[in-house]
């Protein structure tokens, strides 16, 4: 037993789970590709001020859950708690956004760090998928990326996951409702930490999960009717452009979601079999960030969508994904020519895309077979010194048990008609 364990609240990822993951990340990229999103990779920390203006002062991912650290130079850093700001940030660095092709699309897949109290479902270290749409202010542009995300939890097999969808307003019509929001929680009974947060932007209470605080929520004024003229037809164009792709939404006009950045469209992936932690992606339209962290107007859209909890989404609605095996092909050698002649041949059937593994560590002939059973292959290549001296080796499907000589020399043609 080794001495060290992983981190309180992580986790690591080990085959054959591991498997799941990637292809869950992959299918949730597959339609960004498809879409014109290019890949992005930033460092898994930044500055810390980025998050601070960014993510928003008053939130709790800031307040309470940032993983912050100074280094010897006196940097003061913070272990990415999510991925829009660090992307942005990039994309202003790199000037993407003046190379005259707007929006610039962008999908990243990294892991995020907050500490947060560990529960099933909300780990200190997690994995998510997301996509930013860079620089355009179109309907067009927040359905696309609501449907695109529709699509990949759909090509994984899920089905039963909630699209709620809201509007937050913008610069013009959101003060008239931060006021009003204002008096109404002024007169509400609330701690100091709470009463602070109305102060500092109100919308934070309304994402408060106590009961005690929903309790009195209850009457408080809505957004939506506040919504200028202009916000009120993006967000009815949004609505229309998703409804004719198909995808079916749920209105939630309390609605916000945890950080400060968010304006206009708004969106929330839940899934109800997974108890408290049922949101398993979101996102929205953030038009001011840019401007938040020093960089021009650039209205921009995009989602995050975690991997983690679309892996218990999955696992809830008992969704086994399709996986290929790992290996097709595992070669078992008995003796040492036939050591050197079939690793030869393993390297060439892996240089031609067939995945293939090899028995090592000078095992006998049943305990090698027991590792090709493990394996996963499809067929175990086995050959001995009487083998070689004909010639051959033995081709043999672990399926149905059958075993045939096949011409060493015809092996990689062979191996190719059989898994065609």
């Amino acid at each position: 037993m080794s001495t060290f364990k992983a981190p309180k609240g992580t986790y690591d990822l080990i085959p054959p789970v591991s498997a799941t993951y990637l292809a869950v990340r992959e299918a949730i990229a597959a339609p960004l590709r498809r879409s014109g999103y290019g890949y992005v990779e930033t460092p898994g920390f930044e500055d810390v001020n980025l998050f601070a203006r960014g993510v928003g002062e008053s939130t709790d991912i800031v307040t309470k859950e940032m993983y912050a650290f100074e280094t010897k130079g006196g940097d003061r850093l913070a272990l990415r708690p999510e991925g829009t700001a660090s992307v942005l940030r990039a994309a202003l660095e790199a000037n993407l956004h003046k190379q005259g092709n707007l929006p610039v699309k962008l999908w990243y897949s990294g892991s995020y760090y907050r500490y947060e109290r560990p529960q099933k479902g909300r780990y200190r270290h997690f994995s998510q998928v997301g996509a930013e749409a860079i620089g355009s202010e179109d309907p067009a542009l927040d359905a696309e990326l609501i449907i695109l995300a529709d699509e990949a939890y759909r090509s994984l097999g899920l089905r039963n996951f909630r699209i709620l969808l809201n509007s937050l307003g913008d610069k013009e019509c959101r003060p008239v409702y931060r006021e009003a929001l204002q008096d109404f929680l002024r007169g509400l009974d609330l701690d100091e930490d709470t009463l602070r947060r109305a102060e500092i932007n109100p919308l934070r209470v309304l994402d408060d999960k106590r009961e005690a605080v929903q309790k009195q929520l209850v009457g408080a004024p809505l957004l939506r009717d506040y919504l200028c003229d202009a916000c009120k037809a993006y967000h009815e164009e949004v609505r229309a452009l998703i409804t004719a792709a198909g995808v079916v939404f749920e209105d939630d006009p309390k609605l916000v979601r945890g950080l400060d950045y968010y304006t206009r469209t708004t969106f929330e992936f839940v899934h109800d079999g997974l108890g408290s932690q049922s949101a398993v992606g979101g996102g929205g339209r953030y038009d001011g960030l840019s401007e938040m962290i020093g960089g021009p107007a650039l209205p921009s859209v995009g989602w995050a969508l975690g991997v983690d909890r679309t892996v218990l989404a999955l696992e809830a609605e008992g969704v086994a994904l399709d996986l290929p095996s790992a290996t097709s092909v595992f070669a078992v050698a008995l003796g040492e020519e036939a050591r050197r002649i079939l690793f030869g041949k393993v390297t060439e059937l892996r240089r031609v895309g067939i995945a293939a593994d090899f028995s090592f560590g000078g095992k006998g002939l049943k305990g090698s077979m027991k590792d090709a059973n493990r394996s996963g292959a499809r067929f175990a290549v086995v050959a001995g010194e009487r083998d070689l001296a004909e010639g051959v080796v033995q081709l043999k499907d672990m399926e149905s048990g059958e075993q045939r000589p096949v011409a060493l020399d015809d092996l990689l043609d062979a191996v190719r008609t059989e898994l065609a």
